[in-house]
């Protein structure tokens, strides 16, 4: 603006001075005022011409800085772009690798629970076979055994020979051969009886008591049946099972009241100071 200002203030003077030069004509001080308005128009033109360079340089620098910065800036949106791209790439990569990933751990862990199964499957057949097998020996052993066994009656009159001869291991053996080859006959509670027998003349009383229970659970009637009772009651009291020998002797008596085997139930009570005609306990 002022470069302007300057150029018209100096047309102006140009055109007042080529007005004013026919009138009073040339004069020392219009020469001297030309010159100047000459010289300040040529510094002006200068001016001008410096101020359009210098302003083409700016505008030049100014574009340049534009351009860069238009290129810096399309670079960072571009990279921004492709940054997102790839970390939208990469997130969804990721996520499918962690789909299935853990798709292959729920699989993994279906087979390990199928292979579980299977094996508990294996191991219960194994058993079961074992089982088998082990009963099939079993009953093959016994069968043997059996038919290597002597006669039921053979091999109880042995027994009960031995067993009067005061002979108490091979009357022993001889007496569970027979209940083992010969369970339901009605021999098998006589043995089991003088099994009772045996063990109590060992001081055994613990085992003689289950040995004469056997008689009265599973041969009710045989001819046995009072002395077992009898016997166990006597086997319950030297364990200090006073109470339950007591009920036993008491039934004796009440089941079989004209018997020895009552006789000798009504002495060891008299013995012990109880009374026997007294009520037995509950479920005996």
């Amino acid at each position: 603006m002022t470069l302007r200002r300057c150029s018209i203030l100096i047309a102006l003077l140009s055109t007042l001075w080529l007005a004013v030069t026919p009138v009073w004509g040339a004069s020392k001080e219009m020469i001297q005022l030309q010159t100047q308005v000459q010289q300040l128009q040529e510094q002006m033109t200068a001016m001008q011409r410096s101020f359009d360079e210098r302003m083409g340089v700016m505008k030049n620098l100014v574009e340049q800085d534009t351009d860069a910065i238009n290129k810096v800036t399309g670079a960072l949106t571009t990279l921004q772009s492709t940054l997102q791209r790839q970390q939208g790439d990469s997130s969804t990569h990721v996520d499918q690798l962690s789909g299935q990933i853990q798709a292959l751990n729920d699989t993994l862990d279906e087979l390990k629970a199928r292979l579980a199964k299977v094996s508990k499957q294996l191991e219960d057949m194994q058993s079961s076979q074992q089982s088998l097998a082990a009963q099939q020996a079993t009953q093959q052993a016994q069968q043997q055994a059996a038919a290597q066994a002597p006669p039921p009656d053979v091999l109880y009159n042995n027994a009960l020979r031995d067993y009067n001869a005061d002979k108490n291991d091979l009357a022993i053996q001889e007496f569970s051969d027979y209940v083992k080859f010969y369970p339901n006959t009605d021999l098998a509670g006589n043995c089991y009886f003088y099994l009772g027998e045996i063990q109590f003349r060992q001081g055994n009383y613990a085992q003689a008591a289950k040995s004469y229970d056997q008689v009265l659970q599973n041969f009710p009637t045989g001819n046995k049946t009072a002395s077992a009772q009898l016997k166990k009651g006597f086997s319950l009291i030297e364990l200090g099972k006073q109470d339950d020998g007591v009920a036993e002797l008491r039934h004796v008596i009440q089941r079989y009241p004209k018997s020895n085997e009552a006789l000798q139930a009504r002495e060891r009570l008299r013995k012990l100071g109880v009374a026997a005609g007294a009520p037995a306990r509950p479920g005996q």
